[in-house]
Formats: structure tokens, sequence, C-alpha cells
């Protein structure tokens, strides 16, 4: 058997269980509030409360956009090691590409896989784009992705306050939920079930989500 079919197995085996074994638990581990008080304090406890939700939510979307950062950083990974394999297997030569949205669009095409169908390819892109604005901040890749997801940003939102000092910056109201996550851990997941030429390939992986920005199903 070749090694190339192996691997998508292989690669949506490692993703679920990092997400159900790692990502999941630990996001729901962390304390989150619904919504943050705001205004004059009447005690110093109160104060310090409310301190510490602002904290909590800060926190928890911190973690939330580095995980987006490592699933990103995985898949592309995986990606790079499925491309070698298949031209290696067909003694082909690794076509060139110029950049993620490229080299996905290559791989999907070498797996029979139209990345446009439903938000699979959205997904992706929109996971990569996260994962570059939580690397390097402003930039680029922050301004298409405002564009392209305007949902992660909310500055009307009540649950989130940003604990830099100085001007706003908008890598950091960057929101990444739980049903975000979910969303992208489906896409990686269901990317590699339909590239698996394997008997019982599972291309509808077990995660639900509402819309863009919600928690889980």
């Amino acid at each position: 058997m070749q090694i190339n079919n192996q691997l998508p197995r292989i690669f949506q085996a490692n993703l679920a269980r990092l997400f159900e074994r790692v990502i999941q638990p630990a996001m729901d581990a962390l304390p989150v509030h619904s919504s943050l008080e705001g205004g004059e304090a009447a005690t110093m406890d109160q104060f310090l409360d409310r301190a510490a939700a602002q904290v909590d939510n800060y926190t928890a979307n911190e973690a939330a956009k580095a995980f987006t950062l490592t699933l990103a950083a995985i898949f592309e990974r995986q990606l790079s090691i499925w491309a070698r394999a298949v031209h290696l297997d067909g003694a082909t030569d690794m076509p060139k590409s110029r950049g993620f949205q490229d080299f996905l669009a290559l791989c999907a095409e070498q797996a029979g896989i139209d990345v446009g169908q439903g938000e699979l390819g959205a997904d992706l892109t929109e996971m990569f784009m996260v994962a570059n604005v939580v690397r390097h901040g402003e930039g680029s890749s922050c301004e298409k992705l405002k564009t392209i997801a305007p949902a992660l940003w909310d500055d009307a939102a009540n649950d989130y306050y940003d604990l830099l000092a100085g001007p706003p910056t908008p890598s950091e109201h960057l929101r990444i939920r739980t049903g975000d996550l979910v969303r992208y851990i489906r896409a990686t997941t269901r990317f590699w079930g339909l590239a698996d030429p394997l008997p019982m390939a599972v291309i509808d992986p077990p995660y639900r989500v509402e819309p863009k920005g919600g928690e889980i199903t």
C-alpha cells in the first residue's frame, strides 16, 4: 500500500486526538463570563472581582487564539508531508506554490477535493489567516481577515476588554471562541477524510457548530 494513501487517516486521527484530549478540555476548564461589569465599583472586593472576570475572558481568548495557531501549524505541516509523499510515490517533482492558499488548492486538486464546496475552503483559509494575525499582529493578514471574517471582531461586545495599555490595536480585539475552534477542527479533519482513499473514511467528522462566532451546539 502506498504511504500517501495511509497518511490522511493518520493525520485525521492525530488532529482529533489533540482536539479532544488537549484543546477542548483546556477550553472547558477556563472560566468565561457572559458579560463584564464596568463603572465605579461600590467596594474594593467588587472592583477586584470585576478585574478578575476581565482577566478570565482575556485569557480564554488568548488560549483560543494560541490553539488556532497550533491547529494551523499542524495542518500545514501535514499538507507538506502528504504532498511530498504523493509526488515521491509518483516519481514527480512537487509543484511550486506561493503561500498557504495556493498550496491548499494544489493539494485539494491532487486529492480530488472541491474546497469551494460548503465552508471547507473558507474555514481553512480563515484558520490560517487567524494564525498569521496571532503570530504577527498588525499587517496585511489582519486587514484581510477583517474583510473576510468581520464576525471575529465585535467592538460592541460587553464580554471582552483589551488589557493592553495605549491606543486600541485591531489584532488585540480579534475574538476566537470555542465555536470557531470547532469549525477549524471540523474543517481540518473533514479535509483529510475527503482525501482518504481507504474504506470507511470519515468524511463527516462529529463536530457541530452554530454560525460563525457561535458556541458548540
